[in-house]
């Protein structure tokens, strides 16, 4: 890849963003496509965001997609959004236009929602209920997600009770399943019948804590999904593989979730194929 000086500039915001995959999917596809541009990894505090997404658009950037723990901040310097961002309260790309308008976007619904639908059976989880473990602003995507899927209800499961519920309240005028707030004590009732997991924390993440959970009260029939991809197998989803469920893995939803991105920072649509799935999952196992 080389660049010039019209080159067409765009990035990943996150506090830690080492461990993202993101620049390797876009130079990816910017090699695949021959634009001339660039996509780069952006470390932000939380306290520094807003000024750096300011300066961003100031230097000519055309968006940046939004990773943890800034989604939620991201949404709230939004001057338009669209209907999945609004649902969330939450955007993992903002799109930069004229006269400092910012567009702000949630791809990682239907991110998800791709990667469960190539997966598992097409109705799967419709008329289902299904677990979701976190709160933040990952988890506003997956609950979209799985009302997206026809889910019928939506148990939330965090570690701050109030952060649930406060979810939850949020939710409910948008999204149709029912949702039901379970403190972790209440684990096994909350697993009990579930015909799908996802976890959507942080935990479990390179150089993070993993997620200590008991799988028993889940049926097996369940599929488990960890939205985490970095590494590509955590520790929730080897035990789960070792328990014989279903495990759906992060790097699905990070590449689809990528498409209306480089579609909107370089003006190409591009395509998620296997090739470019085991580009990624060496890039993971080099751990580059």
């Amino acid at each position: 890849m080389s660049l010039t000086g019209a080159a067409k500039l765009a990035g990943i915001i996150g506090w830690p963003v080492a461990q993202s995959l993101s620049p390797r999917l876009h130079s990816y596809w910017l090699n695949k496509t021959g634009i001339d541009g660039a996509f780069v990894p952006l470390p932000v505090q939380q306290e520094n965001f807003s000024t750096v997404v300011r300066a961003l658009m100031l230097a000519g950037f055309k968006g940046v997609s939004v990773t943890i723990p800034h989604k939620e901040a991201a949404f709230a310097i939004c001057h338009e959004s669209d209907l999945a961002a609004r649902a969330a309260g939450a955007v993992n790309l903002l799109i930069f236009h004229d006269k400092g308008r910012i567009e702000g976007r949630n791809s990682d619904a239907s991110g998800l929602g791709a990667s469960l639908r190539e997966n598992l059976a097409p109705n799967a989880i419709r008329g289902k209920s299904t677990v979701l473990l976190g709160a933040g602003g990952a988890a506003r995507a997956v609950a979209v997600a799985l009302h997206d899927l026809g889910a019928s209800e939506i148990r939330i499961v965090n570690r701050s009770r109030g952060r649930a519920d406060q979810l939850a309240a949020a939710l409910s005028p948008h999204i149709t399943p029912k949702l039901t707030v379970f403190d972790q004590s209440d684990w096994p009732k909350a697993a009990n019948g579930a015909a799908l997991l996802v976890h959507a924390t942080s935990a479990g993440m390179k150089g993070a804590r993993s997620l200590d959970i008991a799988l028993d009260p889940l049926p097996k029939t369940a599929a488990i999904c960890d939205i985490v991809y970095n590494p590509l197998e955590t520790p929730l989803l080897k035990r789960a593989r070792a328990a014989g469920f279903t495990v759906i893995d992060g790097l699905g939803m990070l590449m689809h979730q990528g498409v209306p991105a480089f579609e909107a920072f370089f003006g190409v649509a591009p395509k998620v194929t296997p090739e470019l799935r085991r580009y990624l999952e060496k890039a993971l196992a080099s751990g580059t």
